[in-house]
């Protein structure tokens, strides 16, 4: 096969490895990922690109079916299994529009299936159980307050994981995805010290920079320049999956999370960039810039493009 239509096995298989590591049932996510391979080596329906990030998304989809049911075969699948990952999504603070992604990966090679038990409920049948709610311009409110993001940092100093309380340090105070601080290296804090701004790599490859003006910011930064080597990342060792870092870092979080008052939505890391989205609009209406020019000066920083993109972020400000 061509380069242009090759498995994304080869890409990805190097960090299988790594990922199975974090697998609670390591011999039977290996066995549905044989079969999903299997799958894989006889498609040709999709571009390259929808085909790599189906499989992705089935990978995880195989390790919650190891881990949470036991089930050992793809066939198998059936609606009560789409309905459990549905609601773990949710509490772990997908959006609905990711978990829609998801479930058509996963209807996606389920239709290969030629032995296939159950047929699959629609997102519509799913309702009734777990409702994907359309994507509101108007947000939900995620933030943290100052006390719940104290308490979650010295939850991980107490575990001994600074890297932990450093990644949500710069997203607090920085407004930064958990994908975008792992990728940061020495040299991105080099390039800080020199010019005052941070440069980062958000979604879709865009690159942006931004300011960092709080001192516990600019600590976790010069902080964990000290902790590795000159030319690595700051977070992610050389020998780890940024996946199953990230992963482990979000487990934490899970055990980990802070008291959340009368909030009836759990804490989730991105929640912390919502805190940030805040304090930011407040601080340029503060310097006099008109709603709209404080959503588009914020939707910038956070990596987006459209000022109403920044309501999702300001739901906290409605009380």
């Amino acid at each position: 096969r061509s380069s242009e239509t090759g498995s994304p096995l080869k890409r990805i298989g190097q960090e299988k490895e790594l990922h199975m590591i974090h697998t609670q049932n390591e011999g039977i996510y290996h066995a549905l990922l044989a079969q999903l391979d299997k799958l894989e080596r006889h498609n040709r329906q999709g571009s390259y690109k929808t085909r790599q990030r189906y499989y992705e998304a089935m990978q995880r989809f195989c390790k919650f079916l190891a881990d949470v049911y036991h089930l050992q075969k793809l066939a198998n699948i059936s609606g009560k299994h789409l309905v459990a990952y549905v609601r773990h999504l949710q509490e772990n603070g997908k959006a609905a529009s990711t978990i829609k992604t998801e479930l058509a990966a996963i209807r996606f090679w389920h239709d290969k299936l030629g032995e296939a038990k159950y047929k699959l409920p629609s997102n519509g049948d799913l309702a009734d159980q777990a409702p994907l709610e359309r994507r509101k311009l108007q947000g939900i409110d995620r933030h943290w307050t100052p006390e719940q993001f104290a308490a979650f940092v010295e939850a991980c100093r107490e575990a001994d994981r600074t890297d932990y309380a450093d990644i949500a340090t710069l997203t607090f105070y920085v407004g930064l995805r958990i994908h975008e601080v792992c990728r940061l290296d020495t040299a991105a804090v080099e390039a800080w010290e020199r010019s005052g701004l941070l440069t980062v790599k958000g979604k879709g490859g865009r690159v942006r920079s931004v300011p960092v003006t709080a001192a516990a910011a600019k600590q976790a930064l010069r902080d964990r320049k000290a902790a590795v080597r000159r030319g690595h990342k700051l977070f992610v060792p050389d020998d780890v999956a940024t996946d199953a870092y990230i992963y482990d870092f979000q487990a934490f979080l899970r055990a980990h999370r802070p008291d959340q008052g009368s909030n009836p939505y759990p804490l989730t890391h991105h929640g912390m960039r919502h805190s940030y989205a805040a304090r930011q609009y407040r601080e340029a209406l503060d310097g006099g810039a008109t709603e709209y020019r404080a959503k588009l000066e914020v939707s910038k920083l956070l990596g987006h493009g459209r000022a109403d993109v920044t309501n999702v972020y300001l739901a906290s400000r409605k009380a």
